[in-house]
């Protein structure tokens, strides 16, 4: 028996009978992956080979019926024009950056025929309301921007641009590299694709972050700068553009996250609330003037993504210092995801009231006030305890790692680790669109005792020939001598 479990057997009965019982017992057979996990599966080439295997491929089975020419002509234009969608449809998927790189070059183009602020697509490209600058201000001082609801213009755009940023670079770039690697397995190039687009794409907010603090009142965590001097109504273009397109960038992840574009993980639902409390975080600290301390949670945050995605990159290249850099990325994340945040949790409840005014005042924009209070405290509580659940993975891996001796680091945050032996078979079309599967007998080898075999039948905790459907016993009297009069017949 070979590795894959499959015992070649005789064939039987024809290929187009075998497909039919199939298709009507198992559906589709769905691959198993066991390769160490990512944060989330990125789309890509992938999506195609998927909707194409949902497909029915098989011609129709009845006649074709004589129509009139009129009748013919209307059906040709609607052919033509939902085959016009089909195939827009297919190239969409195979090239997932296309829809977003118009998207972009549509507005572009429509704010380039009139490239003024009074266009109503300037506030899309650039920051609005900018404040004039005073009557003896040097060359060099800064520009200070407002609030208001332009900004949602400025996210939505980006949010696109960087859709087609991500998927650009994964299928153009990023993808070459991961073949080059030697990752012949889709899903492990997957992987590798999501963890380096993450870690280039933090390895430029993190640097950019951090000098956007050393230009701010919380220079290195400062929390007291976090509320001295509230309300926080006016920023810096440099900072106003980093927050924005941060915001740009999780609304980005979370429409993945929301149209399912990513394989589900085992830590789905701490990464749906994760998600959650993130754009909330965002959008109440811009809204009611906490922007510094959000400053300070996106770069917690970011650093720690980025040593979290490398680390990751380095497992699935096989570096030899994967496990010492390993260790290093736990030292950062426990130092920024848990200590500076701690830190800032406690100041809601020592500095938050005592620094600054307390109250709730509309007209002067004035919130901080208790409600704020305990509503900041109970976001950041709460992704506080979803960065402790993934610190509990990310320790149990550290404790498997030193218990195989350097063996293994595997992801715990992905759904993929199962030890079940699935299998799949190899399909191959041949020209009438019949899907023709070779060999039809299988020997089932799975450990999963409920596990529903290859051909529909129902698995047994032994391995279990198969033969066109029917389970048979291959050890019993009646088993030889129904073998034997098939040869007959034939």
């Amino acid at each position: 028996m070979s590795e894959s479990g499959i015992e070649p057997f005789p064939l039987i009965t024809p290929a187009h009978t075998i497909i039919r019982t199939e298709s009507k017992q198992n559906g589709s057979t769905r691959q198993r992956r066991k390769s160490s996990g990512l944060g989330g599966d990125p789309r890509g080439d992938t999506a195609v080979n998927a909707l194409a295997t949902l497909s029915d491929r098989t011609p129709p089975l009845t006649p074709t019926i004589s129509r009139s020419p009129e009748k013919g002509t209307r059906r040709s234009k609607r052919r033509k024009v939902k085959t016009f969608f089909r195939r827009w449809k297919a190239t969409s998927l195979r090239h997932t950056w296309l829809n977003p790189l118009l998207l972009c070059l549509l507005i572009v183009s429509l704010y380039l025929l009139n490239p003024s602020p009074s266009n109503p697509l300037h506030a899309a490209l650039f920051l609005s309301y900018p404040l004039p600058k005073p009557e003896n201000a040097s060359l060099d001082t800064p520009t200070y921007y407002g609030k208001g609801g332009k900004d949602f213009a400025f996210v939505a755009f980006y949010t696109i641009f960087l859709s087609f940023t991500r998927e650009f670079l994964m299928q153009r770039i990023i993808r070459p590299i991961a073949i080059r690697a030697g990752m012949k397995s889709r899903a492990r190039q997957s992987r590798f694709m999501e963890q380096f687009y993450t870690a280039l794409y933090f390895g430029i907010f993190g640097p950019f972050g951090v000098y956007v603090m050393s230009r701010s009142p919380v220079w290195y965590f400062n929390t007291v700068g976090m509320y001295d001097g509230f309300p926080h109504r006016t920023h810096e273009g440099i900072f106003k553009a980093y927050y924005l397109l941060q915001a740009a960038y999780w609304s980005q992840q979370a429409i993945v996250l929301i149209l399912m574009l990513e394989k589900p993980r085992k830590d789905f639902k701490e990464l749906v609330a994760h998600h959650i409390i993130t754009i909330a975080l965002i959008w109440c600290s811009y809204r009611f003037h906490f922007t510094y301390m959000g400053l300070a949670v996106y770069i917690t945050h970011d650093i720690s993504d980025f040593f979290l995605a490398t680390s990751k990159l380095l497992n699935y290249v096989d570096a030899p210092i994967v496990g010492p850099y390993y260790f290093a990325f736990m030292l950062v994340w426990t130092y920024l995801r848990h200590y500076l945040n701690i830190r800032i949790l406690i100041s809601l409840f020592t500095e938050f009231s005592t620094i600054g005014p307390f109250e709730l005042n509309w007209d002067t924009q004035q919130y901080k006030c208790w409600i704020s209070q305990y509503i900041t405290f109970a976001l950041l509580a709460s992704l506080q305890a979803v960065n402790l659940f993934w610190l509990f993975l990310i320790f149990r891996i550290a404790y498997r790692f030193v218990k195989s001796w350097g063996e293994v680091i595997e992801d715990e945050r992905s759904e993929y680790e199962g030890s079940e032996d699935e299998l799949e078979i190899d399909k191959e079309a041949i020209p009438n669109g019949v899907t023709k599967r070779d060999p039809v007998v299988v020997i089932e080898t799975s450990k999963a005792k409920n596990k529903k075999a290859i051909n529909g039948s129902a698995s047994h905790p032994v391995p279990q020939v198969v033969i066109n459907g029917e389970p048979v016993d291959v050890d019993s009297p009646a088993a030889h001598t129904r073998s034997k009069d098939k040869k007959k017949n034939r």
